[in-house]
């Protein structure tokens, strides 16, 4: 298989769930602002929207959107616990957890990366997040993970978008229980392997 990502970007959350899951796999970078590949072309040839992620499988099928991609990723592992079994309703609150993290935190960060949003829309957006945060932390009170013990790949997806909090200035230290959890799953070795390989720590 291979990733196309971008360092940082949302692409480290498949990035992460490939590492936990032990696949082989290639990452090649397809930085998000240039769109040239390392060896020159561009990446609007491989995918056409021009965004990460992006996965090849082996057969030359290409799948797009993390949260389709890092269900994939978990079904072709199951012995590690990524995603709960299809057609259970644990499965079901896994989607949930994806749509959530998908439709209203990291949509929610986009406007603060645009450096030509107004900033009252950019406070706006901020204030949006930091609610949807919010309930994400109580949420969070005396579980591990979201889900409960196991990590998945609605951990994966919600810890990169939170690291986009820093870089855009949103204050979230007073969210006790979503600062823990980054703290254990920043620990975790393959999220260390995934960030290292894109120059992220």
């Amino acid at each position: 298989m291979k990733l196309y990502y971008s360092a940082g970007a949302c692409s480290l959350s498949p990035h992460i769930v490939l590492e936990e899951a032990g696949l082989p796999y290639e990452a090649i970078s397809a930085p998000t602002k240039t769109k040239v590949l390392p060896d020159g072309s561009d990446y609007r040839k491989v995918n056409p929207l021009g965004y990460v992620p992006y996965l090849v499988l082996d057969d030359g099928t290409g799948l797009r959107e993390g949260p389709a991609i890092v269900q994939y990723l978990a079904d072709q592992a199951p012995a590690k616990k990524l995603a709960p079994a299809n057609g259970t309703p644990a499965r079901y609150q896994l989607q949930s957890w994806l749509n959530f993290v998908a439709t209203e935190v990291h949509k929610g960060f986009s406007p603060l990366f645009n450096p030509a949003m107004p900033d009252e829309a950019k406070r706006l957006s901020k204030e949006r997040v930091l609610d949807r945060l919010t309930w994400a932390d109580g949420e969070l009170a005396g579980k591990q993970y979201l889900m409960g013990d196991d990590f998945t790949v609605a951990d994966a997806y919600l810890f990169t978008v939170t690291n986009w909090a820093k870089p855009v200035g949103l204050d979230i230290s007073g969210l006790k229980n979503l600062i823990a959890w980054r703290e254990r799953v920043a620990a975790r070795p393959a999220v260390q392997r995934a960030m290292k390989a894109e120059g992220l720590i």
